[in-house]
């Protein structure tokens, strides 16, 4: 038997052992945790990355009389199919934010001056912009929001979602050019 067989079959008798003893469901965590909160974080970014972690196996624990008809049987790839389901819930709670702002009124503040006149212009926009945001590819909204609310450069936005700086480059000038059309390019992005 390989190393990979063994860990597969180990997995998996802590698994089932965990019904009688929960105790025992701590050799997954253990074993799996590090890789689940990777992935998660490639996906999501750091603190976003530990919640989904914690709640794969807070799902898992929860669930685990269902997984014989999971994943084929791999304790591994269940928990990774599961922090996956976690992650697209992420982005559909995401989006749907985006969408709620989109149809929000427009209000106007009451002041006078080229201040009001910015502040008027930009809630006018925000519904437009909302949804040029909720139609974004994950990946871009995430480059374009980690330029434009956080603040970050190439180099940190390429560190923070494990991906060369020429793919953060590509995703945000097509993010850009999206939000650009959406906006009727009246707006900088």
């Amino acid at each position: 038997m390989t190393a990979l067989a063994d860990t597969a079959d180990a997995d998996a008798d802590a698994l089932f052992a965990s019904h009688a003893e929960p105790d025992r469901f701590a050799v997954l965590f253990d074993r799996h945790h590090a890789a689940i909160r990777r992935y998660a974080a490639s996906r999501l970014g750091g603190e976003p990355a530990d919640d989904v972690a914690a709640e794969t196996f807070l799902v898992a624990f929860r669930t685990r009389g269902r997984f014989r008809t999971r994943a084929g049987g791999s304790v591994r790839a269940w928990l990774f199919g599961i922090a996956t389901n976690l992650i697209r819930r992420q982005h559909r709670d995401e989006e749907r934010r985006y969408r709620a702002l989109a149809k929000l009124p427009v209000d106007t503040p009451p002041d006078a001056g080229d201040a009001a006149v910015d502040r008027a212009a930009a809630a006018l926009m925000r519904p437009v912009l909302a949804r040029a945001l909720a139609a974004l590819p994950t990946r871009d909204r995430d480059v374009l929001l980690l330029v434009a609310v956080a603040g970050l450069n190439y180099a940190e936005i390429s560190a923070a979602l494990g991906v060369p700086p020429g793919t953060v480059g590509s995703r945000l000038n097509r993010a850009r050019r999206s939000v650009r059309k959406a906006l009727g390019d009246r707006g900088e992005s």
